[in-house]
């Protein structure tokens, strides 16, 4: 790898023409010019009309809109949240631990990209995060499900040894008791 130094150098122009950008916008400021001002009209009067549109057309002409995918892929996403409540009423027995598993992962990991895309979709956020904790929930389900069947099996294997080693006791009590009785007669 090259040295650090080297890195630095070969990166300095792309700094220094973001510092030039960055004075002459300055300076322009400092002698009473206008920044980052559009030439479409003033912020008041934009404002204005976005307030005179309804709800449907601001939502039509928005970029995660009514006619964007943007919109209908977490709409109908949230059909998959709705399937695993829905699977809360199943016994754990019968859930699968791999999907379950898949299902969290999808949801932690897209939750977190709902965020760093451009726009950002609060919408397709909010059922991923919820397709996370319903995976969370089924998949805790299923482990303790799967932990009390290890528990109970232990448990079984203890009550048949111990009916073993009583039936051992009881054997040896009873040969026990046809000594004593040979010896008596």
């Amino acid at each position: 790898m090259p040295a650090t130094t080297t890195l630095f150098r070969a990166a300095r122009p792309i700094f220094q023409s973001g510092a030039a950008f960055r004075q002459a916008t300055f300076r322009n400021a400092a002698r009473g010019g206008r920044r980052f001002q559009s030439t479409t009209g003033s912020a008041a009067g934009e404002g204005a009309a976005a307030q005179q549109q309804s709800w449907f057309q601001r939502m039509w002409a928005s970029p995660v809109g009514l006619k964007t995918v943007h919109f209908w892929a977490p709409v109908m996403k949230w059909a998959l949240v709705l399937a695993g409540v829905s699977d809360f009423a199943r016994p754990a027995e019968k859930l699968s631990l791999t999907q379950n598993g898949a299902l969290t992962a999808t949801g932690i990991i897209w939750t977190r990209w709902c965020f760093v895309i451009t726009p950002q979709n609060y919408l397709l956020a909010a059922v991923n995060f919820f397709l996370g904790v319903v995976g969370v929930t089924q998949c805790t389900r299923i482990l303790m499900w799967r932990a009390s069947q290890k528990n109970k099996t232990a448990a079984e294997q203890a009550e048949d040894k111990a009916k073993e080693l009583v039936g051992a006791a009881e054997g040896k009590l009873k040969e026990g008791v046809d000594k004593v009785k040979k010896a008596v007669n």
